[in-house]
């Protein structure tokens, strides 16, 4: 199978069907194919293909099949970012365990010419909104200080729970670079079904690398957001999913050990 060309003539055609399909979606709608305590579980094959995302939305995060890198969405282009800390263009008929979609329709903005940590410029969101019972969806482009990201490397079968899988990820520091933070902030009432609180992605301006995101600072840039107050939850019917242990009694502690 050849690499998806985003220059490529279908993929114009592509893109047009993503601007179709956000017409017929007027309101902002969080879509999301399985669990993440499916993810944590080991269920690390799914059905999806990045096609099939698009149709879902043009902006979203998520990973690929056997965990085999971090999955960043925006603009109606899909990059993996690779376990090397390099990243490509995703193919149309890659396949996801877990991913979360959106046609991002932001409605705030603010524009930062200081130096700001992830944990202020959180903050900054969180006051805006007001509430921690709605989704929403952001991005940031601009010059960061540093981002540290991570990635788990490929897995085979047996799976393994998702701790152990990690044990060996690989970290990575981008320093002083220019970039985008792709990402969600969820409600604590999800953790399980998603990830309570912000998850984030990043991807540099060169689309060379990037990884699940484990801390930043932006030096200055722009941030965009909005609230989504509608989730569609699409689960799996594979033979992994159906016999996994999605409510384990440490889910909660084992998202937090597999996000931070």
């Amino acid at each position: 199978m050849k690499d998806f060309n985003w220059a490529d003539p279908c993929v114009d055609e592509l893109t047009s069907f993503v601007s179709h399909q956000h017409s017929l979606h007027p309101e902002s709608v969080v879509y999301q194919t399985s669990l993440m305590s499916g993810l944590i579980n080991g269920v690390y094959e799914g059905s999806k293909t990045m096609k099939e995302l698009l149709q879902q939305g043009d902006f979203g995060l998520g990973t690929f099949n056997h965990l085999d890198g971090e999955l960043v969405a925006f603009n109606s282009h899909i990059f993996q970012l690779r376990s090397d800390g390099s990243a490509r263009a995703a193919t149309p008929y890659q396949k996801t365990p877990f991913a979360v979609m959106t046609f991002f329709r932001p409605t705030e903005k603010m524009h930062f010419d200081q130096k700001i940590s992830r944990d202020d410029l959180h903050r900054r969101i969180d006051d805006f909104i007001d509430t921690d019972n709605l989704f929403c969806a952001l991005r940031i482009d601009g010059c960061f200080s540093h981002v540290v990201t991570r990635t788990v490397p490929r897995q085979e079968r047996p799976y393994k729970p998702m701790l152990e899988a990690i044990a060996q990820q690989p970290m990575f520091n981008f320093e002083r670079c220019r970039g985008s933070v792709i990402g969600f902030r969820s409600p604590a009432y999800v953790q399980g079904i998603n990830v309570a609180g912000y998850h984030e992605h990043f991807i540099t301006d060169d689309r060379q690398g990037g990884g699940h995101i484990l801390d930043y600072q932006l030096e200055e840039g722009v941030l965009t957001f909005g609230t989504i107050t509608k989730l569609v939850l699409d689960l799996p019917q594979n033979k992994d999913f159906l016999r996994a242990n999605l409510s384990p009694e440490d889910l909660d502690s084992a998202i937090h050990s597999v996000e931070s």
